[in-house]
């Protein structure tokens, strides 16, 4: 299964590029012309990616970048913008954006730094875990979970699933408070 990636950018040539790029490269890119149009369809897919146009039509950059963090906050933003100015830089990974890419742009550098994104996204992160996940052992080089070390029997999305929950355990009490 190809990874889903959301461009967001209003230009159809620019966004054709971008799509052909990511397309070639093995990715499942989902082109959106608007911000209203990027957040319905990050409501309906689970995208590991987003590359935002900062100047939309309808919804400025940014502030999509902000409700799609709210929506998902663990998803990866590449800013590909004509705003290429130092301050304009500064505060699109102020924000918290994982990359920013002044246009003109090489496809082939975007692709790069889409993977350099996703990989460094994909890390597991050395942050102690609670008592509760403590139980759980994850081997993300062999796609395994153990549980007071014995290896559960589970399916690719039983997998990515429970390796969500146990990186935030926190996430569970506040559904069900």
């Amino acid at each position: 299964m190809s990874t889903p990636i959301l461009v967001v950018e209003d230009e159809p040539a620019i966004a054709d590029t971008v799509v052909y790029a990511l397309a070639t490269d093995g990715f499942a890119p989902h082109w959106a012309a608007s911000g209203e149009a990027a957040l319905a369809a990050a409501a309906a897919t689970p995208f590991a990616l987003a590359v935002v146009d900062i100047g939309l039509p309808d919804i400025n950059g940014l502030e999509l970048f902000r409700r799609l963090q709210a929506a998902q906050p663990a998803l990866p933003v590449i800013f590909l913008t004509a705003r290429s100015g130092e301050i304009d830089r500064v505060v699109g990974l102020e924000l918290g954006a994982d990359d920013y890419v002044a246009k003109p742009f090489s496809p082939r550098e975007l692709v790069a730094r889409v993977r350099t994104v996703l990989r460094r996204s994909q890390r597991p992160a050395a942050v102690a875990a609670p008592a509760a996940a403590a139980a759980f052992a994850v081997d993300d080089e062999r796609k395994l979970i153990r549980f007071h070390g014995r290896p559960l029997e589970l399916s690719r999305t039983e997998y990515r699933l429970l390796k969500v929950l146990i990186g935030r355990p926190d996430a569970c009490s506040r559904a069900t408070s």
